[in-house]
């Protein structure tokens, strides 16, 4: 039984992967040329997300700067969610734990930069904050959310980027996340360094 269950997680997995090939390489793309622009003309990604999302984007941070699968480059990169002592000090202070993202967006994002936002919802507070703010700072807001997006869907702008995996199991959605942030990756490679194939 347990065998089976564990073999089931492979094929729902495989089969989510290959249902949204097509239906995400689109907007997949389009933050490939997103985070491209920003990069070459010396602006910079800010990630954030929550819980395992935070970790996806310190990886996708450390990705950019400390190289993905070639040796290039540092792309400059920040996960929000690493400043342990940032992200406390709403708390600690009783302020809006909500806006924690949203106050490094403001210190540190400037016009042309991207702001990455992963969350499986959509409906995170502290990440609709960080959107708005990116707003203000005229920064693109790059998007990767579960199966409708949430309210962050409805923030963004014609610039910004969606890319919604059509599911609503969280384990199955960030597994496309991570999926997608590797085809990020390796698209803004691709781009920088011309297409190679990787053994």
């Amino acid at each position: 039984m347990l065998e089976q269950r564990i073999q089931q997680h492979f094929i729902d997995s495989a089969d989510l992967k290959y249902q949204a090939a097509q239906a995400l390489s689109h907007p997949i793309a389009a933050a490939v040329q997103a985070v491209l622009a920003c990069v070459t003309s010396g602006g910079k990604v800010l990630a954030c997300g929550n819980g395992a999302s935070a970790a996806e984007a310190q990886q996708f941070a450390a990705f950019c700067v400390a190289g993905f699968e070639r040796e290039r480059p540092e792309l400059a990169a920040l996960a929000l969610t690493a400043d342990s002592t940032l992200l406390t000090v709403a708390a600690a202070a009783s302020q809006d734990a909500a806006q924690q993202f949203a106050r490094q967006v403001r210190a540190l994002g400037q016009a042309g930069d991207v702001l990455l936002a992963l969350s499986v919802t959509g409906n995170d507070a502290n990440l609709l904050a960080a959107t708005e703010a990116a707003h203000e700072r005229d920064m693109t807001v790059v998007v990767l959310t579960g199966r409708t997006g949430g309210k962050l869907a409805a923030l963004l702008r014609e610039t910004d980027v969606l890319i919604s995996v059509p599911h609503d199991r969280a384990a199955r959605v960030r597994e496309v996340h991570a999926l997608a942030l590797h085809c990020l990756c390796d698209g803004v490679d691709a781009q920088l360094l011309g297409e190679q194939e990787i053994p």
